[in-house]
């Protein structure tokens, strides 16, 4: 079977959606300010990580991430 390429518009679309849930689901959850929880999360190592498409950690769901992010935050 031959592997299916995806474009890289079609990963950073799947980057940026994930991001937009990840935020809702920390800021839901932490009671914080999505807006705050946007700019922590983008840079954060979490965000960095995601939006280096080379990691794969796209292909996991946004409650994956959310909780990669809350580990590290909690760390802090």
């Amino acid at each position: 079977m031959a592997e299916e390429v995806i474009s890289k518009e079609r990963i950073n679309y799947t980057i940026d959606l994930l991001v937009t849930m990840v935020v809702d689901e920390v800021s839901e959850s932490t009671g914080k300010n999505s807006k705050d929880v946007l700019v922590d999360f983008i840079l954060s190592k979490t965000g960095k990580t995601l939006y280096d498409d080379s990691t794969k950690l796209w292909c996991n769901g946004p409650s994956y991430i959310a909780e990669m992010y809350m580990d590290e935050i909690s760390k802090k």
